[in-house]
């Protein structure tokens, strides 16, 4: 698990070369711009977006080097092949469902792909259960992720290259739908809100952005109602006080991603996989400063202001605000587990067994990885999955180990 640098231990972190200096002078300035054409400030959340989306100079829309040993985090793809294949298991149970109700074509969809590791995992081992999907689509803004998803694919599973589509927006009227969102919960914008620490003043403030010559700058200003309005349901629906100073974020996009994927897919199964917490862990008295973390070459630390578009921007996932979205638009949470237990109940163990030989290096990298995957101190815990459903009425072999839904 990766430890936060303090701010005093900034300094740690690695210089960036001139290149890559060059191009986060270049997304500064567009940084600048749109708070120019705001007025002189933007929400934290526009600059966030800027910082990771950016076309041709945001973190995730660049030419960086992201996942891996030789970028900033490892996901649980790179981890190890165990963990597309138990999702293959779990989307082989859906896939079958959806044909015995359906004649329409049956899709996969996954959001951010990443390296491209996960569909390739994915597609090989619904392959090897003779459950492949009509369609494989990546939703991906990242040109160069494309091209490195494209190439990945190409290289490990040609045969199956041309059942996959890219895409840069939902498709229309999509019948039957198996949605994978694998850390892509988390790459959301926030807002960050603090509670001022002024006796008998508990108004809420939200951080606001600028740029001063080359520096970004950062205040706080009261909430509008919007913002007001969610905290105060956040307050209510789970009994929250929120004390002076604290400080904390909520992620805005969640009901307009979701109410997208109700609105095109007329059956559906979304899958979440992300680290998070239910409302009340998330916002415990003791997390006083949030969750929102900056990662830059597997090194973590709060200070979003440093070398915007070089590093990753990233806030844990209320898997409880997901939840109230979700059934607000009809769409019942059909499981909610954590990575463990899901991973173990669509055969992480047979895989295993399966797979080890009497190589003793192989046996040792294979419980390596497993222990990444699973152990509580590791992914095992921090990362949850949950599962949204529309249309869908059969339950899912992923949460029958463990679900967690009674502490949404």
């Amino acid at each position: 698990m990766v430890e936060p640098l303090k701010n005093s231990d900034i300094q740690a972190l690695a210089e960036p070369d001139n290149e890559a200096k060059k191009r986060s002078s270049l997304l500064t300035g567009c940084i600048k711009q749109a708070c120019n054409d705001a007025g002189g400030w933007i929400p934290f959340s526009e600059f966030m977006k800027i910082a990771l989306y950016e076309p041709g100079l945001g973190y995730y829309s660049g030419g960086l080097q992201k996942f891996g040993q030789k970028g900033d985090f490892i996901t649980a793809p790179e981890v190890s092949v165990f963990f597309g294949q138990c999702l293959a298991n779990q989307l082989k149970e859906i896939i079958q469902n959806f044909k015995k109700v359906s004649d329409d074509e049956v899709v996969v969809i996954e959001f951010g792909a990443g390296s491209g590791v996960l569909a390739v995992d994915i597609l090989l081992e619904l392959e090897k259960l003779g459950s492949l999907p009509d369609k494989y689509l990546v939703l991906e803004l990242s040109a160069e992720l494309q091209h490195r998803q494209k190439q990945t694919i190409k290289q490990k599973a040609p045969h199956l290259f041309a059942r996959v589509e890219w895409l840069d927006q939902l498709p229309d009227g999509l019948a039957n739908a198996v949605v994978v969102a694998n850390e892509v919960l988390d790459a959301m914008p926030v807002e960050c809100f603090r509670i001022p620490d002024t006796k008998g003043n508990h108004h809420v403030e939200t951080l606001m952005i600028t740029v001063q010559g080359e520096a970004l700058v950062s205040k706080y200003i009261a909430v509008d109602n919007a913002a007001a309005e969610k905290i105060s349901s956040i307050k209510q629906r789970s009994e929250i006080d929120f004390p002076a100073g604290y400080r904390s974020e909520y992620n805005p996009a969640i009901r307009g991603w979701l109410s997208a994927l109700e609105d095109e897919i007329e059956r559906a199964v979304i899958l979440l996989i992300d680290y998070g917490y239910n409302e009340v862990e998330y916002y415990h008295p003791d997390r006083t400063a949030g969750t929102l973390m900056c990662y830059y070459q597997h090194k973590a630390h709060d200070d979003f202001s440093w070398w915007p578009g070089l590093q990753d921007i990233t806030a844990f996932v209320n898997f409880t605000d997901v939840a109230y979205c979700a059934v607000d638009m009809g769409m019942p949470v059909s499981g909610y587990t954590t990575q463990a237990a899901f991973l173990l109940a669509n055969g992480l163990s047979e895989l295993h067994a399966s797979q080890v030989t009497d190589d003793v290096q192989q046996q040792i990298k294979l419980s390596q990885q497993i222990k990444t995957l699973t152990l509580p101190s590791e992914m095992g815990d921090r990362f949850k999955v949950m599962a949204l459903t529309k249309n869908y009425e059969e339950p899912l072999q992923g949460f029958s180990m463990l679900d967690l839904r009674n502490r949404l």
